[in-house]
């Protein structure tokens, strides 16, 4: 057969429709496909669109809950009787003592008497917190300048660049008998520490935002005769605060691990001392609730960061 003499539609060769396997459209001189589209989101079946709308929060409690129940095995002896009849005696290996490890109900129970009956971890919670917030302002406040000055200016760069080098390649838990020394064991203690910690993230990204500025905006801006405070607050500030928000979400992180080791070593009260107080009696489920109280305030302060961050990309450029 012919492909050049059969024609369909304004002459078209009938042989290279069926070829190319696709319908012509006369009014628009455009082959259709619409029959090889996926289905768009609107005809999906309303569970699949629930899911996909869901789909981060839906995995994640998901899998929180696999680890509560099999957590919650461990301590109640599920596992070690599943599997006695397979392992014989050897399977009470996989039930664990309390006095080791807790369970999720018993950490709930705690954790509602120390909040809701005998509200002892509210003492707790308000002088870690005032420690934190106070350690982690003075590091926004000092850390954030500092790294844009050096940044801007390149002679302060050298400057300031091998102390912050030097600092971030030690653990600053180190200097921690020091500190006790210096300004012993009461707020100004966990205040100093806490600021050490949460001081690196803030002035490295800060310092890492102005170097990395487009350095044609600032030719061009200094061209029409922008001053240098024109420069740095049209310009450089502007494209430094999605690493300035991540410097952030790092000090969060560090600034939570300086709580805790600030309270444990010197302190008398926080959730640090809770902690180590109740490991040393063996209460895990005491310990569990102080963790999980700096785990759930740290989830909360970083969600919060990067819902701003979210909110302030359109700020970048597009890669």
């Amino acid at each position: 057969m012919s492909l050049s003499n059969g024609s369909s539609d304004g002459g078209r060769p009938r042989g290279e429709a069926i070829m190319t396997g696709t319908t012509y459209d006369e009014r628009s001189g455009m082959s259709s496909t619409g029959a090889l589209r996926p289905a768009s989101r609107t005809q999906m079946p309303a569970a699949v669109r629930a899911y996909l709308a869901h789909e981060r929060v839906i995995l994640g409690t998901l899998m929180v809950l696999l680890l509560l129940i099999a957590w919650e095995g461990l301590e109640r002896g599920w596992w070690a009787d599943a599997l006695r009849p397979l392992l014989g005696d050897s399977a009470q290996r996989l039930k664990l003592k309390p006095i080791f490890i807790s369970s999720p109900t018993l950490i709930a129970a705690a954790a509602f008497r120390m909040f809701f009956v005998t509200g002892e971890i509210w003492r707790d919670l308000a002088w870690s917190s005032a420690g934190y917030l106070l350690g982690l302002v003075l590091a926004v406040a000092i850390g954030i300048p500092l790294g844009l000055a050096g940044g801007w200016y390149r002679r302060l760069s050298y400057a300031v660049q091998p102390f912050l080098a030097a600092l971030n390649a030690t653990p600053q838990v180190a200097f921690l008998p020091l500190i006790i020394i210096w300004v012993g064991t009461g707020l100004s203690e966990r205040v100093l520490i806490i600021f050490l910690l949460a001081l690196l993230p803030l002035a490295i990204n800060a310092h890492a935002a102005v170097r990395t500025t487009d350095p044609r905006l600032i030719k061009v801006a200094g061209s029409f005769g922008a001053s240098e405070w024109q420069l740095f607050r049209t310009i450089i500030l502007p494209s430094s605060v999605p690493f300035l928000l991540a410097g952030l979400r790092l000090a969060i992180g560090r600034g939570m691990i300086g709580v805790v080791v600030g309270e444990i070593y010197g302190s008398a009260a926080g959730l640090g001392a809770m902690i180590n107080q109740a490991g040393a009696r063996f209460q895990t489920d005491r310990v569990f609730v102080g963790v999980l109280t700096i785990v759930a305030a740290g989830v909360i302060l970083v969600e919060v960061v990067q819902r701003i961050e979210r909110r302030v990309e359109i700020w970048r450029t597009p890669a």
